[in-house]
């Protein structure tokens, strides 16, 4: 990665989920959510600009208003890189980060090592990268809400899935469980061919948008970090966060 490429982080910010509606509006000690997310992400200093891409006026007011900057998408978006590249395509920048709006506790160190492998040995290749976390908890690892991601000797995705992965059969061995954490990261030219793909049947069958890179030919360079904090899906997940607060 060259010191001329423009890197910008956005954050889809969609207001109906479908777990818990208006969950990126709740409040979190002093501000909301969503602030949290985008204060922490402008805070890393790695970026040469920050924005929330969002389908609600009441997020765009949200960010705009405390001096933060929005965009509002403008259409119906099935994932939240469909809901980005129609923001990026607009934007003169090579690198996109996508941190999801439900991440309150962005730490700078996990997205600066995900900027590193477009700068590494064999950084140009690098189409896509993402984050991800070892999960020790059986329950996790069963958890379907809890997405799996196996990778091969060069950390490269070979599968992602709400199942565990890989199933245990034998009971000698210890296999490592990786949970996939929804932070991306693209050159542009890979985000926009995304979106001109058909969803894949494995990404249909799972609904993990991720699949569809595999299921187009694309890898994944997976990057290992420390727990992540909280991502709010749910009222207890909120719950939790505040704990952590």
């Amino acid at each position: 990665m060259s010191k001329k490429e423009t890197i910008v982080a956005m954050i889809p910010a969609r207001y109906a989920a479908t777990r818990f509606p208006a969950k990126l509006m709740q409040v979190l000690g002093n501000k909301t959510v969503i602030r949290h997310t985008y204060d922490n992400t402008v805070a890393t200093g790695l970026f040469d600009d920050v924005v929330v891409v969002t389908d609600s006026e009441i997020i765009y007011t949200e960010i705009t208003t405390n001096g933060g900057k929005a965009i509002m998408s403008k259409k119906e978006h099935e994932s939240g890189s469909d809901r980005i590249a129609e923001a990026a395509e607009q934007l003169d920048v090579d690198i996109i980060i996508n941190v999801q709006g439900d991440e309150p506790f962005v730490k700078r160190e996990p997205l600066e090592k995900l900027l590193e492998v477009f700068n590494g040995e064999g950084g140009q290749q690098v189409q896509v990268a993402s984050l991800m976390q070892v999960l020790k908890e059986a329950q996790y690892i069963q958890d379907p809400n809890y997405v799996k991601v196996a990778v091969d000797k060069n950390m490269n995705s070979l599968m992602f899935s709400r199942s565990p992965v890989p199933y245990h059969r034998d009971k000698a061995v210890s296999p490592v469980y990786y949970e996939h954490i929804g932070v991306y990261a693209f050159r542009k030219a890979a985000l926009i061919q995304f979106t001109n793909w058909a969803m894949t049947p494995l990404e249909a069958a799972e609904k993990i948008e991720c699949l569809r890179y595999l299921e187009n030919g694309i890898l994944l360079k997976m990057v290992v970090t420390d727990y992540m904090g909280v991502e709010i899906d749910t009222p207890e997940d909120l719950e939790k966060a505040a704990g952590l607060l």
